[in-house]
């Protein structure tokens, strides 16, 4: 059967369409998140087909270093060509193959960090854009506040210890930018904090007073909840790396996992990873507080470092 669906493709008729020199050429560039993610859903939908990337590329008529980019998501796909691709891959779910269109546009799409220009890294480019594309987002951290949830104070304060100046003022706009984009969207975001995050002071004990406070604020958002990790729960070894787990919305649906470092980001995307990173998550927030009981234990240290700021 392999070897008939083979000899067919290879010897079937031009397809129809308009010439490729009417068509501006796809960029070739750093392989965005979006674009990897359709490359990634393009070879599995070949791979189950039992077709090559030889295959493939008879059905574009094009060379196969162009499957292989495209599949890599270093090269953007046309309309007409990935309509071919779903087809001889058979794919002919019509909600299925809207959806990987919808996904193909968006590699292409302008987001509101791109204003930025080279001022913001790659690595911050992919985690903005997982967080745009997330219909669930779901943050463990053991030293800071998570992003969506900061005051600009807060933020401020975070990046002037290491940052110039100028840098730091453009990550905390970038930050307010982030949660507005959040708060005008429709993605639920779960954190769960280790207790020591809520006693590590990040600027002073005002700027301490008022995160809190708009922390409690946004646990209580309906699309927000917050989880405080106490000081004497069971973990078991290797749970402890911050980490932040995105699933993706819509169809093909995804997960990745981002580890953050000091100057950059590491993406995960491979299963064994990604299920590891999910029983951690399930196992930090059967540790956790309650989301009342979090809250409560916020409002109190809300309340301490008011009080220390006002005595100071």
């Amino acid at each position: 059967m392999l070897h008939t669906i083979r000899r067919l493709v290879r010897n079937k008729p031009l397809r129809t369409g308009p010439p490729d020199h009417h068509v501006p050429m796809e960029r070739t560039e750093t392989p965005s998140v979006r674009s990897r993610r359709l490359g990634a859903e393009l070879r599995r939908l070949r791979e189950a087909a039992g077709l090559t990337m030889g295959d493939a590329a008879a059905e574009l008529q094009c060379g196969q270093p162009k499957i292989s980019k495209i599949e890599a998501g270093r090269r953007g796909v046309r309309p007409l060509d990935l309509d071919h691709l779903l087809t001889l891959y058979g794919l002919h779910d019509t909600v299925r193959r809207q959806a990987l269109k919808r996904l193909a546009a968006h590699t292409r799409r302008i987001d509101w960090w791109a204003e930025k220009g080279a001022q913001l890294r790659d690595d911050l480019r992919d985690y903005l854009t997982l967080e745009a594309d997330s219909r669930l987002v779901r943050a463990y951290e053991t030293r800071l506040v998570p992003g969506l949830l900061r005051t600009g104070e807060y933020t401020a304060a975070v990046f002037r210890g290491h940052c110039p100046e100028d840098e730091a003022l453009r990550m905390t706009d970038t930050g307010l930018r982030r949660r507005e984009a959040f708060l005008a969207g429709d993605c639920r975001l779960e954190a769960v904090l280790d207790v020591t995050v809520l006693h590590s002071v990040v600027g002073t004990e005002r700027t301490m007073a008022d995160q809190l406070d708009h922390l409690l604020a946004m646990a209580e958002h309906p699309r927000v909840e917050v989880r405080v990790l106490p000081l004497r729960r069971t973990v078991t070894p290797g749970q402890y790396p911050p980490c932040t787990i995105f699933t993706m919305r819509g169809e093909p649906s995804a997960d990745y996992v981002w580890l953050e470092h000091l100057t950059s980001g590491t993406l995960l995307d491979r299963e064994h990873d990604l299920e590891r990173y999910r029983r951690a998550w399930a196992e930090h927030t059967a540790a956790a507080a309650s989301p009342e009981e979090s809250r409560e234990h916020i409002r109190q240290l809300a309340h301490d470092y008011r009080a220390a700021a006002a005595a100071a």
